[in-house]
């Protein structure tokens, strides 16, 4: 019906053609925004599973759990560990099976973590207290993991990297900034 028609008509045949166009808009809305719900809540599940890992990540280092830590990482697993060496998956798997490092402390905070598509980067501070053949090593680090789907859609922590919180203060020329 042409809009010109409907000036003709009374306020009570406009009415009905009112509430059909609301209803419309309203529906055509619901459905763009359901996908963004949907985005959104595989987006919360996917947190909520990262978190459950790194949970399951800290609960291993603590206990030494050689077949939880293994689950965790991927087979081209690559770590820089806080003292600047290099590990692969089996290296670090190898030392923890060793007892080299034996942590009695780890405390984790702020967590954050971002997804980009299959990957996810996870970043947190860890109060740490452990032993090692070297001594003793007590301190505050920045971790960032680096967690990304596999082919059978579980997540596998690719990369791992530590370094130590840098106190306020001078410091040496010879650091690099």
């Amino acid at each position: 019906m042409p809009e010109s028609a409907l000036v003709h008509l009374s306020p009570a045949w406009r009415r009905p053609l009112h509430v059909a166009r609301a209803t419309a808009i309203a529906l055509a809305l619901a459905a763009m925004a359901l996908p963004l719900y949907a985005r959104f809540a595989q987006h919360e599940e996917n947190r909520h599973e990262i978190d459950k890992l790194e949970d399951t990540w800290r609960n291993a280092l603590l206990t030494s759990n050689m077949k939880a830590m293994d689950a965790l990482l991927a087979d081209d697993y690559m770590a820089i560990t806080a003292s600047g060496t290099l590990q692969t998956r089996d290296e670090t798997l190898d030392s923890m099976r060793a007892g080299r490092v034996h942590f009695t402390l780890l405390d984790i905070t702020d967590r954050k973590v971002r997804f980009y598509g299959s990957t996810a980067v996870v970043t947190s501070q860890a109060n740490i207290q452990a032993t090692t053949p070297d001594g003793p090593v007590n301190g505050h680090y920045w971790y960032t993991r680096v967690y990304a789907r596999n082919a059978q859609g579980e997540w596998k922590i690719v990369s791992f990297e530590a370094s130590r919180v840098r106190e306020p203060g001078p410091h040496k020329h010879s650091e690099l900034h």
